[in-house]
């Protein structure tokens, strides 16, 4: 065991400094401690400086050029990957809102039924249909198609386009039904481009006017008619712009609404409808041979106003003044030292006319007419138009004299346009 012995064994005489002194001379004798002897390591060996330096100087550079290696590794990673890893991102970020905007659109798509609106389309067609006619006119050999509205069931009206019945008597219309009979053209106006005819069939189903004036830019509207012959053809579109001028070649007075749905030869005459299925115009015109996505419309406001007088009268009557008006030049606003725009020039007078009778000359300006000014030759013209017949109204006009513009008020007695001007 190791340690020391309890007691000194039998072969250990003298003293504990002999024992030593002995193992000192002899240190391999076991035996003088008992047969075990505790020995210590021998010292480690001290190397010499230059020895050191020789080898651990090459390992400390060596680590210093992998820490610079892996410096430079990690900056060109950086360089390498960082773009691939943002475009990874960003792409995962709007992939994330595409997706999102996808569960939105399609929670939304489940929630609104588009059955509904075709529903809708169905049931204004079908409550719409059964009062558009289609139109035949035969002038010598020349045939033509057009449509026309039922408005008045009982008495048998219908509302056209006068282009559409000019030169003829009597036309043929066709019923959505597929009845066929005659009609008498009661009267037009060429102003408004409006006929009226009347048809003595029953079981007629009638259209109900809308109010034009309520229609806003970017409404939804609906034509019907038979374009090209094809009858009971429907299209939509919106509202585009209301109170269009001189599109149509005819006179000034006329006003339109324009809308994109396609309208063809044949729609002529036909109703342009809201969506509760009123006629809030007559469609009238296109631009160019065929639909370009650009069709007019007489305002139902204008157009119902016409159907009445003519059913009362046989024609529009209107006001009557005998001037050809138009916008101010430049050199004659600068010569009456008038504001850019301001009033509206004479170019014309009618021969024993309310103007002429004034005292009107061409190259007038009209200034005011009953008070209200006036810039634009169109709204002067309604406002005439629209002026009771017999009225005496003030008018005022500047003139061009030798000592300078001179301003003036006369009253003018309007009377009615005559039969060769509707």
């Amino acid at each position: 065991m190791g340690g020391f012995p309890d007691r000194p064994p039998s072969s250990w005489h003298g003293t504990f400094q002999e024992r030593v002194m002995q193992h000192e001379s002899d240190p391999h004798d076991d035996a003088a401690w008992g047969g075990e002897l505790i020995t210590s390591p021998p010292p480690a060996r001290s190397r010499p400086m230059s020895e050191v330096w020789t080898v651990d100087r090459p390992r400390e550079e060596e680590g210093i050029r992998l820490k610079r290696l892996l410096w430079v590794f990690t900056v060109l990673t950086i360089v390498l990957v960082a773009p691939s890893m943002v475009y990874r991102i960003e792409y995962s970020l709007t992939s994330a809102r595409e997706r999102a905007r996808l569960d939105v659109a399609r929670a939304n798509l489940k929630d609104f039924k588009l059955d509904q609106i075709s529903a809708g389309y169905r049931a204004l067609a079908q409550s719409v249909g059964p009062s558009v006619v289609n139109i035949s006119t035969r002038r010598g050999r020349a045939e033509g198609q057009g449509s026309g509205v039922i408005v008045d069931a009982k008495e048998g009206y219908i509302v056209t386009n006068n282009h559409v019945v000019e030169g003829v008597s009597t036309v043929e219309i066709q019923l959505s039904d597929g009845r066929r009979s005659t009609a008498t053209v009661i009267g037009v106006d060429s102003l408004t481009d409006l006929a009226v005819l009347k048809t003595t069939m029953g079981d007629l189903v009638a259209a109900e006017w809308g109010d034009s004036d309520e229609l806003q830019v970017g409404d939804i509207v609906w034509a019907l008619g038979s374009p090209f012959g094809l009858q009971k053809s429907i299209t939509f579109g919106i509202l585009s712009a209301k109170e269009r001028r001189g599109v149509t070649g005819t006179r000034v007075i006329q006003e339109f609404l324009q809308t994109d749905a396609a309208v063809n030869p044949g729609n002529s005459g036909g109703p342009l409808v809201n969506h509760e299925g009123k006629v809030v115009g007559i469609n009238t015109a296109i631009i160019g041979p065929s639909y370009q996505g650009i069709s007019f419309a007489v305002p139902s406001e204008l157009a119902r106003a016409s159907y009445e007088q003519i059913r009362d009268n046989g024609y529009v009557l209107r006001g009557f003044l005998g001037v050809g008006p138009d916008e101010v030049p430049d050199e004659v606003a600068r010569e009456l030292d008038l504001d850019r725009g301001e009033g509206v020039l004479i170019t014309t007078i009618a021969a024993n006319s309310p103007a002429s009778d004034a005292g009107l000359k061409p190259l007038d300006v009209i200034l005011s007419w009953g008070g209200a000014e006036f810039s634009d030759p169109t709204l002067l013209s309604r406002a005439i138009a629209a002026t009771p017949v017999g009225t005496e109204v003030p008018v005022k006009l500047i003139r061009s004299s030798a000592r300078g513009p001179k301003e003036m008020e006369v009253k003018v007695k309007v009377s009615a346009r005559p039969p060769s001007d509707l």
